[in-house]
């Protein structure tokens, strides 16, 4: 059976909590996404420096 009274400020909390948790989530994704773009150019720069070496 259905609840006929519905809380809007229930939905309104349960959409802050969720919009609260995606936030968290997106900076916990860009954190990890920095270090990782940093060894791949880190990578490139020793790559190209070994090749102009060897040449």
């Amino acid at each position: 059976m259905s609840d006929q009274h519905l809380d809007p400020a229930g939905n309104t909390q349960q959409f802050r909590a969720f919009a609260q948790q995606s936030e968290q989530d997106g900076a916990r994704k860009r954190s990890a996404t920095l270090p990782i773009i940093a060894g791949v150019v880190v990578l490139a720069i020793i790559a190209v420096a070994v090749y102009l070496i060897l040449k």
